[in-house]
């Protein structure tokens, strides 16, 4: 069985580009853009600057400006030239696709509230309910079947592809659209009418396990993320367990990744990158929590920024990484508007670890190996965390 969250914003690809952003648990496989917001990349001497293109950046926008010189489509110009390049993450959006993006990098999506997962035999079954959703109103429930969409049948479908129905992808369709449903509730079957609505996501969420420790979960780094996380530490009683849940963590915003550091950092490098060979460092900012047990969870599905993290806390001996090897994914991706409008999401550059290893296709060795699932990789952590508090117990003076 494989879940899959309906909630989350997917990416189109468009005639075969190779990146797709993602967030946790959307997509099978794929990574997360390393993406530096905007406003940080002009306004931070650490920040890649994207005033002009450079290197494949400006080959694309060469072959997007004789396409539309010659009255043919910028963007596909453009795609073909990505692809030649080899660069396994680059994409090209349209206007409209990259407004998208930068939108579920705020947190938002459009969608009707729907989580699912695929079953064995191939059926899609409702797993969550988002409250307050346009599917909560219309009374849809976990357990439910979900049998087509808009009278296309998703039995043996990825959930991709049902998340792209839901959506309305294929017809842009906005936030009032109505999607129709094909249900099944035991031996009931009936259609549901759904108007899809603006929704934000849930990116961090704060729980307590029996035993006190607090399990941190970040599913993706979105702006506003990394406060989220500082403010999530500061709630969890001085001295209390830490276990950051970084499973399915398909990344996001790196600033977002570094300031969620600062939380258990007092200041220091968290990761270097260069952008078109030009070195630069990303700093915490002082007076984190760097005393607090700490456990950092991770699976194959924690990439790009989870992985910066995951290396930050790992390599300045601040937490335990528990779970299995990370995704691999070290690479840093930038835009550049492209005639006619479009943008070309490139790879600038490469990050590394505060002590210098190289992320990009090796991912991050856990220092305790086990199986990432529920509640085997949480019993792990908790046995880690009660170490860690023993061996702090018995430096105390």
């Amino acid at each position: 069985m494989s879940g899959r969250d309906l909630f989350c914003p997917p990416r189109r690809l468009r005639h075969g580009a190779a990146l797709t952003l993602v967030f946790a648990g959307v997509l099978a496989a794929g990574a997360a853009t390393g993406t530096l917001p905007e406003s940080d990349r002009n306004a931070s001497p650490d920040a890649a600057r994207s005033a002009a293109p450079a290197g494949g950046a400006r080959e694309v926008a060469r072959a997007a400006a004789e396409a539309m010189a010659d009255g043919k489509s910028p963007e596909e110009a453009a795609e073909r030239a990505v692809s030649r390049s080899g660069d396994r993450w680059g994409a090209v959006y349209s206007r409209g696709e990259y407004e998208e993006l930068e939108e579920s990098l705020d947190g938002r999506y459009t969608g009707v509230g729907l989580s699912a997962r695929r079953e064995r035999d191939g059926s899609i079954e409702v797993s969550k309910v988002r409250s307050g959703s346009p599917a909560a109103d219309a009374g849809i429930r976990a357990g439910d079947r979900l049998r087509s969409v808009d009278g296309e049948e998703v039995d043996g479908r990825p959930v991709t592809e049902v998340v792209s129905l839901l959506r309305g992808d294929a017809t842009d369709a906005p936030a009032g659209t109505t999607v129709r449903l094909g249900l099944e509730r035991g031996t009931r079957a009936w259609s549901e009418t759904v108007r899809r609505a603006s929704l934000s996501t849930q990116p961090v969420t704060v729980r307590r396990l029996p035993g006190g420790t607090a399990v941190v979960r970040i599913t993706s780094f979105t702006k506003g993320v990394g406060e989220q996380v500082r403010a999530a530490a500061r709630e969890v009683p001085s001295g209390r367990g830490i276990v950051l849940d970084l499973r399915g963590n398909s990344g996001g915003l790196v600033t977002e990744a570094v300031t969620a550091a600062s939380a258990f950092l007092d200041g220091g490098l968290v990761a270097t990158y260069d952008v078109d060979g030009d070195q630069r460092a990303l700093h915490a900012r002082g007076g984190g929590d760097s005393g607090r047990p700490l456990v950092a969870l991770v699976d194959g599905g924690t990439m790009s920024a989870a992985e910066l993290l995951t290396g930050a806390l790992q390599d300045r001996g601040r937490a335990v990484v528990v779970g299995s090897r990370t995704f691999g994914k070290g690479s840093v991706q930038m835009p550049s508007r492209l005639p006619g409008g479009s943008v070309a999401e490139l790879t600038v550059g490469h990050y590394r670890t505060p002590s210098g290893r190289g992320v990009d296709g090796t991912g991050i060795t856990p220092d305790l190996e086990t199986d990432p699932a529920l509640p085997t990789a949480l019993d792990a952590a908790e046995s880690v965390l009660e170490g860690l508090g023993d061996q702090d117990a018995s430096q105390d003076p």
